[in-house]
């Protein structure tokens, strides 16, 4: 309970926030209890949809140090609320628009459903972007040929092998957006913008994970080098664009609930606060180490996510269905991490 203590108290201060918006929007007594219990249900919704992103997170951060586990708790919550799910949608449609930032902070106060279409107009962008650097994330740990542990078996292991190809995550992605461009019956304006914001993640992607080159020396190992990577304020920076790509469609889909963009930040500022210490606490308590195939099934699930990111594009998938084949591929590898570490010490006993 120490780690979600944070969380614990930044909940009841949300909830409290969000008492006071719905009785000072004019709805009384009623408008207090609906405005808590919506920002109730976004924060579980985003909890629910994100539990991958816990795991994956978790990876990272138990490679890096206390002090910047505190920073990702701290100054990444801000980012994470402020930034991720209240400032960079205002500027995606701001940009959509060519209005100022301004204009379209009162518009998404003031007339939330124009808001929420301009948002909405917007998904082939983000869906693309966010998706293709998730998807980059999956291919970058389904062909990491120094993986020892396969999930799948030689499945698994034959596609680590392709690894030794340079570049084969970047060659495997420019086909799927080049697929999708030529296939999806889109009109020519939406493919361009969909290729160049696949194009735009792709790039993101290779300059984060690039950038921990300055960490290296001749004199260190593969595995040093590795770590640095993932540690310190790359580690930090790798992790706040991993959950703005998680964030995405659900800033979108909570319009499906509420066209309120206060209590929407609310509600998904709680799910982010709760994520954080989730992964805090899977790092605590170890969790990775012992169930060995729970960051497989998080890494399948962030694969499958980013195609469901792709493919809603051209048809819209409902967040239920998202969230659930996340849970599906979490509880599959808790199940299959139990009888590995069974079978374990069966043989040893």
């Amino acid at each position: 309970m120490h780690v979600f203590r944070y969380s614990i108290i930044f909940t009841i201060l949300c909830l409290g926030l969000a008492a006071l918006w719905g009785y000072h929007s004019g709805g009384g007594l009623s408008g207090v209890w609906s405005a808590i219990s919506i920002v109730a249900i976004l924060g579980v919704m985003e909890v629910s949809l994100s539990f991958d992103n816990a795991v994956v997170n978790a990876s990272i951060l138990k490679e890096m140090d206390a002090k910047w586990r505190q920073i990702f708790l701290t100054i990444g919550i801000v980012v994470a609320v402020f930034g991720m799910r209240l400032l960079f949608p205002i500027l995606v449609v701001a940009f959509a628009t060519g209005q100022g930032m301004v204009d379209v902070s009162q518009m998404a106060l003031n007339h939330p459903e124009v808001y929420s279409e301009h948002l909405h107009a917007s998904h082939t962008a983000i869906a693309a972007f966010g998706g293709t650097f998730l998807f980059m994330i999956f291919l970058n740990f389904l062909f990491d040929e120094g993986k020892e542990l396969h999930w799948l078996g030689v499945i698994e292991k034959k596609l680590a092998q392709l690894g030794k190809v340079e570049s084969i995550g970047i060659i495997v992605t420019l086909f799927v957006l080049i697929g999708i461009q030529a296939y999806l019956p889109l009109p020519p304006e939406q493919k361009m913008s969909m290729f160049l914001a696949g194009v735009s993640g792709l790039m993101l992607y290779i300059i984060v994970d690039s950038l921990g080159s300055f960490f290296e020396t001749e004199e260190e190992e593969e595995v040093i080098v590795k770590a640095a990577k993932r540690n310190g304020v790359m580690g930090f920076i790798y992790l706040e664009i991993l959950d703005a790509s998680f964030s995405f469609d659900g800033v979108i889909g909570a319009f499906a609930i509420t066209r309120d963009i206060v209590i929407i930040m609310l509600g998904l500022a709680i799910g982010a606060m709760f994520i954080r210490s989730l992964t805090v606490y899977l790092v605590n308590k170890g969790t990775l180490d012992e169930y060995v195939f729970l960051e497989h099934g998080a890494h399948y699930a962030i694969g499958a996510l980013a195609l469901i990111m792709f493919y809603s594009i051209y048809q819209e998938v409902p967040e239920l269905l998202t969230g659930l084949i996340g849970v599906a591929f979490i509880v599959t590898a808790l199940i299959s991490s139990v009888n590995y570490k069974r079978k374990l010490e069966s043989t040893c006993s």
